[in-house]
């Protein structure tokens, strides 16, 4: 989340005339995240989260994350619910831009340190979500799949060696390796694609909200496991802890069993989504937004998972137990 398009609250108060939430009574900015304006919004009728939708974001793909949280929501998932306008839609347009209001989750994020339990626990919420999605009548190609990580990378290979000496030739050989073994035919579906630890709440070890849907997309189920496994499993210092990998995995293999596969494909999944959100790093660190109040954050921090993951034998180096012979995944 972030605030690249300031709004005053008597804006905020025309635009509440779509809805029967009451009068305005407090609006304050969000500074976290990177790709949508977020204010925290105060009515006569409760909390609410209203996200104005930048340019990164195609309206045409809002009907898929808005009914991507009413379908989770509705069969358990603790994900915030779009709130509907007197006539019905989830969508109104505020300063000129898309925008909406959900529903405001109790709970925190992880302030402190991160710890095998809350790793289990986001495991197991991360394959609740697989399945829930299952049934789910839309879909949505991913947008920063493989297939795009050309396109990025070309917008920075130019100044890639100002951020690390000699980047620009390591991320060309990378780029070439995973498009070259990029795994297809694996159990597919929706996925968050975005699951970090900032867009997770807990109350102690429990799972209280899951948010942020607008990377959500139709892929593979073990990709969004290695983006977890990215972002949850290494420490400040870079250090990958495997602890906290084992109970990821078997938090997750609990409530959706991972084929052989898949298992044997996470070395490279974890490559991937380390080398999509390095581009992605790499492309805001070089050309920052203007007028947000959001720093980018740092791309070498994925750089070093990409060599860890590059560097490993095979996926038992992630505390993974041997999937069952006869075991299909769901």
């Amino acid at each position: 989340m972030a605030v690249y398009t300031h709004v005053t609250l008597d804006e905020v108060r025309a635009f509440l005339r779509h809805y029967d939430l009451g009068a305005p009574l407090r609006l304050e900015g969000i500074r976290q995240g990177v790709e949508n304006s977020n204010y925290l919004l105060l009515t006569e009728r409760g909390r609410f989260i209203l996200t104005i939708y930048e340019k990164r974001v195609d309206p045409k793909d809002l009907p898929f994350f808005l009914g991507l949280m009413d379908h989770l929501a509705a069969r358990g998932v603790p994900c915030p619910v779009p709130i509907k306008t007197r006539s019905g839609r989830p969508l109104e347009e505020l300063a000129g831009k898309p925008a909406a209001i959900v529903s405001f989750l109790e709970g925190q994020g992880l302030l402190g340190r991160i710890d095998p339990e809350h790793c289990r626990a986001l495991g197991a919420m991360l394959a609740t979500l697989h399945l829930a999605g299952r049934d789910f009548g839309l879909t949505r190609p991913n947008t920063l799949a493989p297939r795009h990580w050309r396109r990025l990378f070309e917008a920075c290979r130019a100044r890639a060696d100002e951020v690390e000496p000699g980047l620009e030739r390591e991320l060309a050989g990378e780029l070439e390796d995973l498009l070259r073994t990029w795994p297809k035919a694996l159990p597919r579906g929706v996925i968050h694609a975005d699951l970090f630890p900032d867009n997770v709440f807990f109350d102690d070890h429990r799972v209280t909200g899951v948010i942020d849907f607008y990377f959500a997309c139709t892929d593979l189920f073990a990709y969004d496991l290695a983006i977890c496994l990215n972002a949850w499993c290494f420490e400040r210092s870079a250090e990958f802890n495997i602890t906290k990998a084992r109970a990821l995995l078997r938090g997750y293999q609990g409530v959706r069993p991972l084929s052989r596969a898949e298992v044997e494909a996470l070395p490279v999944l974890a490559r991937g989504a380390a080398l999509r959100f390095l581009l992605t790093r790499l492309f805001d660190w070089l050309h920052p937004a203007a007028g947000a109040f959001v720093k980018p954050k740092d791309p070498l921090e994925y750089l070093k998972k990409l060599r860890f993951h590059r560097g490993l034998s095979g996926p038992s180096a992630y505390g993974l137990d041997a999937p069952d012979e006869n075991a299909r995944a769901l």
